[in-house]
């Protein structure tokens, strides 16, 4: 997964997956869902991010119960 953002376009991105999106699919004015050739949401664009979210949001993650099971090979981390 990888979050960025832009501050020039006042965009944040949340990418689910690094695959190239096919389609997208409006959720809310400004907050949009891209898609997979499958259909699979693969990331999210937020739209006016500074106006949605506070500074300290903007610049914080929190991970939480994140469980990595034994012998998960998708989970590794190269």
């Amino acid at each position: 997964m990888k979050i960025t953002y832009d501050s020039q376009a006042d965009a944040l991105y949340i990418g689910l997956r690094d695959t190239q999106a096919h389609d997208n699919v409006d959720i809310e004015e400004g907050v949009s869902a891209d898609l997979d050739t499958a259909g699979h949401v693969i990331g999210f664009e937020i739209l006016d991010a500074s106006k949605r979210l506070t500074p300290a949001e903007l610049h914080s993650l929190h991970v939480e119960n994140l469980t990595i099971l034994p012998g998960d090979e998708a989970a590794r981390v190269p």
